[in-house]
This record gives structure tokens, sequence and C-alpha cells, in this order.
């Protein structure tokens, strides 16, 4: 389950909440009660970057990368009717 970043409009009065992903979005605010509460828009706290870890983690010996030393295989060969 995701986890949301609300704000209060009224009291500004921020927090968190772990809510499915079909739920409804919250509007009333726990510290004033007032229904001011805004969902805000933030980043994940992490980040997919890079080759992946399933190409490089737990690999034994000398290799290293799925696709081998030369990465993608080239196209050398033409095809001629």
């Amino acid at each position: 389950m995701p986890i949301y970043e609300y704000q209060c409009q009224s009291c500004g009065h921020a927090y968190e909440a772990l809510q499915k992903l079909s739920a409804e979005p919250l509007t009333q605010c726990p510290v004033c009660n007032k229904p001011d509460l805004l969902k805000k828009i933030s980043a994940a706290g992490f980040r997919l970057k890079g080759a992946g870890w399933y190409e490089t983690d737990f690999k034994s010996g000398t290799k290293k990368n799925v696709a081998g030393e030369g990465g993608a295989p080239s196209v050398s060969a033409k095809v001629s009717e």
C-alpha cells in the first residue's frame, strides 16, 4: 500500500497516511477537524537507476553481466534474396 502525504489548508498540519490505491482521499484534518485536507504530490522514496540489481547482484565468478562481455548481440549478417 502506498503512503500519501496530506496537508490541512486551515491549520497547516501535515502528515502521512497509509492507504489502498482504491481508497478515497482523506478530507478531515485529525488536528482541527475541518474538511480542508489536500493530498500533496510527492516523489517516491527510492529511485530505479542503472542497469538493474538483477543484472549485477548475486552473481558468482567473473560473469557479472547477463548479456555477456559485449552487451547486446549485434546483427552483422545481411539477408540476401
